[in-house]
């Protein structure tokens, strides 16, 4: 089988076009994928290929294939502007302290992040509002209004992708809804948190986690089976020319097994759904307090076996 990616690029009109590329060529799937097997295709989502990962799967590896053999026609990857390979996600969960790096790291600045007893404690999940916060590859990242926070930090993250609807899932079955993976960015407000009005409570993660453009995730989505190892992948991450974050996946507290069981005890979850599994250490609060991100600066992440995610901070 030859490698590809699932990706949204922006058609003539700037609408999301869904496509694979398979090296340096871009396959729009409108017309490719007629015809094979029973598979519904809207070309305006990815998400209704996700609907029936199983059945797409199977065509989108035969399409690469044919790609690879120069057998489609195809554009070159330079000329196409890519997009959020999810638009939108149904839901995006994210992952808390989830690495002990940055967990110390946190704590070591003044966060609030507890001491881990993992064998007493529970992944800590919380959602981002998908069609406010998602942007793709080499869209902006919007600083928020002064007073709304001047403390936006970057946090690099593996990102899965569900393929397959799955409820009350365990860990040895949780990776079966996978249907792939991709780089996420949890950006952050650190400060105004805990709120001053409500000092009963410890933290504000709506304020702190759900603003205009905090999702940024791409540049598309690799399928499970070309990572079977998602743990091996190395994350990266510079702001301009500072290289902050470095680590690995496999330094998770919480796996993405536990993670997928935990969520899925409580809600179903979709084909769709974006799940970021937290982030390493050598975030702007822990390395250096007070370094944050300001207009003009470039956010880069790296992950091996995914590919680059990419974008320029601007004012709000």
């Amino acid at each position: 089988m030859a490698e590809y990616r699932l990706l949204n690029y922006a058609g003539p009109d700037g609408e999301p076009r869904p496509a694979i590329c398979v090296g340096e060529r871009v396959l729009d799937l409108q017309d490719a994928l007629r015809g094979r097997g029973d598979i519904r295709f809207s070309p305006a989502s990815t998400l209704t290929l996700l609907a029936k990962w199983s059945e797409a799967e199977r065509a989108l590896e035969e399409l690469s294939e044919e790609v690879a053999r120069d057998r489609m026609r195809t554009v070159g990857l330079s000329y196409v502007k890519l997009m959020a390979p999810l638009l939108y996600p149904n839901a995006i969960y994210n992952a808390a302290s989830n690495y002990y790096g940055h967990r110390a790291e946190m704590r070591a600045m003044g966060g609030e992040a507890p001491k881990m007893d993992k064998e007493n404690q529970q992944p800590y999940i919380f959602l981002k509002s998908p069609m406010h916060c998602t942007i793709g590859p080499g869209e902006q990242i919007r600083l928020p209004p002064p007073h709304v926070s001047q403390a936006v930090d970057w946090e690099a993250e593996l990102g899965v992708v569900i393929g397959k609807a799955g409820r009350g899932l365990t860990v040895a079955n949780a990776r079966s809804i996978v249907a792939g993976y991709t780089i996420f960015n949890d950006l952050s407000i650190r400060d105004h948190t805990p709120r001053k009005d409500w000092p009963n409570f410890r933290s504000d993660w709506f304020t702190a986690k759900s603003f205009e453009t905090s999702a940024p995730h791409g540049p598309w989505i690799v399928p499970a089976k070309q990572i079977p190892d998602p743990y091996k992948c190395k994350i990266d991450l510079w702001v301009n020319e500072r290289h902050e974050q470095d680590a690995v996946a496999g330094d998770m507290i919480f796996n993405i097994e536990e993670q997928i069981e935990y969520i899925s005890a409580r809600l179903t979850m979709r084909p769709g759904d974006l799940m970021a599994t937290g982030t390493t250490p050598g975030v702007g609060r822990g390395v250096d307090k007070g370094r944050f991100l300001k207009a003009g600066d470039t956010v880069r992440i790296t992950i091996s076996g995914i590919g680059t995610l990419e974008n320029k901070v601007v004012a709000h």
